[in-house]
């Protein structure tokens, strides 16, 4: 059974180049520490990437799958699944929402949903998940910002 995980941060940059950072893929590893590998597998027409392949390592959470992506067309809305089961899932889906707080700033929200393909205990899968999100969101929030001052 999959958990649904939500969490919020805001960014000081424009949504535009929040956007920017998350549809980089192949830089990931430059600024996400668990991401080894991405590789832009697929893409659509307009360049955006379609399926993308990850090799992480955090820890005991070591696995290597691939995700399709779907985008809204103002980029408020990326989103994702797990194309086929792997090691460590049997499904993942998640998303980020983009809201321009109309000031400069950008309120992301990041949405997780992860059926895992080991047991384990459900507060610890909370714990993880919520591990993943606050890393996930504070290093895509450095990522933006120092490239917005750079």
């Amino acid at each position: 059974m999959a958990d649904t995980s939500t969490q919020s941060i805001q960014v000081h940059a424009p949504l535009a180049q929040v956007a920017a950072v998350i549809c980089d893929f192949p830089r990931y590893p430059e600024w996400a520490d668990a991401m080894k590998q991405v590789e832009v597998l697929e893409e659509y027409e307009d360049g955006y990437a379609a399926q993308v392949r990850f090799v992480i390592d955090a820890g005991p959470l070591a696995d290597d799958y691939t995700l399709e992506y779907a985008y809204a067309e103002d980029l408020s809305r990326i989103e994702w699944h797990l194309v086929e089961p792997s090691k460590m899932q049997r499904a993942l889906n998640g998303s980020y929402d983009l809201a321009d707080n109309g000031d400069g700033t950008t309120t992301v929200t990041y949405m997780l949903e992860v059926e895992l393909s080991i047991g384990m205990l459900g507060m610890f899968r909370r714990k993880a998940e919520k591990m993943i999100m606050d890393t996930a969101l504070k290093e895509l929030k450095r990522r933006v910002e120092s490239l917005a001052k750079a």
